[in-house]
């Protein structure tokens, strides 16, 4: 029922199912109704006749009830109810027949088998699951993923069972895409799974919707449900996050006391207050860097003499 594209690189995303929905032949109620009548009648009429085959002793009389119950059988073989969001896969003798998508009372082809297939969106979260990181770090991740029955013949006949593959292909192309990006953000600018969570979510969302494009399955949305480092380099990597944060904290201070010292003196300056030799400019320099920098508070001493003494 499948074949492989690509013989040299056999995979899921390579195979493509033979069939396809297609609709199956059902009349509106009215007539879903009067076959329900009908089979009602011709069961009434048997069990009369069973009384007067006895009565009378009549054979023929019997062999009619026979066919009058073969006929209701017939009849009410094709009646089903089809509850909204979900679907019937129709099969004649084990041949794909069609899908039927009315709902309420229907009427479709006699002595045929009908499997119940749900159109309803579905979610299921995936176990979490461990995974290295394209640096190699260990990290725990796990994602919700959003579904749907698109094509119920593929979702049917395609797979053995669709729900596990969904489950199975979802871990699989979350395992992928965690194993192409680094845990945090890189040097190189690359999307990262904590930093970029869009961009994670859509390659996940596109990745596994062409896994399970073979099922006859839609993909609405994935998501990131859980994701951190595994516990054995937990603490580790908290001790780099916050050595990276306090060295970004500490570029950001000193940037800005640069640019505080260097308006103190142009102000100095322009204004004539003072007149600096390039000694006193680096001393006042390194000062003024140590009070603004500084986690401590600064303790000045009072120069009571001269600016040189």
């Amino acid at each position: 029922m499948t074949s492989l594209s690509s013989p040299t690189e056999p995979g899921v995303a390579q195979l493509r199912s033979t069939i396809a929905e297609r609709p199956a032949w059902t009349s509106g109620p009215g007539v879903a109704a009067a076959a329900f009548a009908g089979s009602i009648a011709l069961v009434v009429a048997a069990t009369a006749l069973v009384f007067v085959a006895v009565d009378r002793g009549d054979d023929l009389l019997g062999w009619i009830t026979f066919v009058l119950i073969l006929l209701a059988i017939l009849v009410a073989s094709g009646l089903t109810v089809i509850s909204p969001g979900h679907t019937r896969v129709v099969q004649f003798f084990g041949q794909y027949v069609g899908t039927v998508r009315r709902t309420g009372l229907v009427y479709t082809v006699p002595l045929t088998t009908r499997r119940n297939v749900s159109a309803r969106v579905r979610n299921f979260e995936t176990s979490e699951l461990k995974v290295n990181d394209a640096e190699g770090n260990p990290v725990n991740i796990a994602a919700i993923i959003v579904w749907q029955v698109e094509d119920t013949a593929k979702a049917r006949f395609g797979v053995e069972d669709f729900e596990d593959f969904v489950r199975v292909q979802s871990e699989a192309a979350l395992r992928h895409v965690a194993r192409s990006h680094p845990y945090d953000d890189p040097d190189d600018g690359k999307s990262s799974l904590r930093g970029a969570t869009e961009v994670i979510s859509n390659e996940i969302e596109e990745q596994v919707a062409e896994r399970v494009a073979v099922a006859g399955i839609k993909v609405i949305e994935a998501r990131i449900s859980n994701l951190a480092y595994a516990p054995e380099i937990a603490q580790a990597m908290l001790q780099r996050q916050q050595a990276g944060a306090i060295i970004a904290a500490r570029a950001r201070i000193v940037e800005g006391a640069v640019t505080m010292v260097e308006d103190a003196l142009t102000r100095l300056e322009e204004s004539g207050v003072v007149a600096l030799d390039d000694e006193r400019r680096a001393a006042m320099v390194s000062n003024l860097l140590v009070v603004l920098c500084g986690e401590a508070r600064a303790t000045p001493v009072v120069n009571t003499g001269s600016l040189y003494t």
